[in-house]
């Protein structure tokens, strides 16, 4: 399967006055990602569908990045919160990509709905499964083995197993 994106960053705050905006990486090669010219998919209200890196520097430890559609503070300014994504070829790895899980039905070890995956939060020290239960509510689960024992992508399934109260203790209403 080809065209697969996955999370590289989240746009923060203007830096400066030539639109600049701070980054949180959720990538391991921040200098190939967002070489000038690389064109990232952005997600978020009121961004354009994809955005081109004019600029890519490191100051005080912290990404700065600026895009051909933001040359200035206040366009930089709206695109506080946006998401970027980049494509990849997906490969046989244990890995797995936000959107390879959106949409599939989440089901207990019994077989029984539980509701299906909305979104991957990604984590400093592990990933969440982040899912619409039943009732429209939200949780999210660790995604390690043992509460997520079964992703299977050609069936459309993820099995949690949940130990009891975990879905309740974090419930998103």
């Amino acid at each position: 399967m080809c065209g697969v994106s996955f999370l590289v960053a989240q746009i923060g705050k203007p830096h400066g006055l030539r639109g600049e905006v701070t980054v949180r990486l959720h990538t391991d090669d921040p200098q190939g990602r967002f070489a000038p010219g690389s064109v990232l998919r952005a997600d978020g209200p009121g961004a354009p569908p994809q955005l081109t890196v004019r600029s890519a520097r490191v100051h005080r430890e912290t990404w700065l990045l600026a895009f051909d559609e933001a040359p200035d503070r206040s366009a930089a300014e709206s695109l506080r919160g946006v998401r970027l994504s980049a494509e990849a070829e997906v490969s046989d790895d244990d890995g797995w990509y936000e959107d390879e899980l959106v949409g599939l039905r989440v089901l207990d070890p019994a077989g029984a709905e539980i509701g299906e995956v909305s979104g991957l939060a990604i984590g400093a020290a592990q990933d969440r499964l982040v899912i619409r239960l039943a009732d429209g509510a939200g949780a999210e689960v660790p995604l390690v083995a043992a509460l997520v024992p079964v992703i299977d992508l050609d069936r459309g399934i993820v099995v949690v197993d949940a130990p009891p109260g975990l879905l309740e203790l974090n419930r998103e209403d």
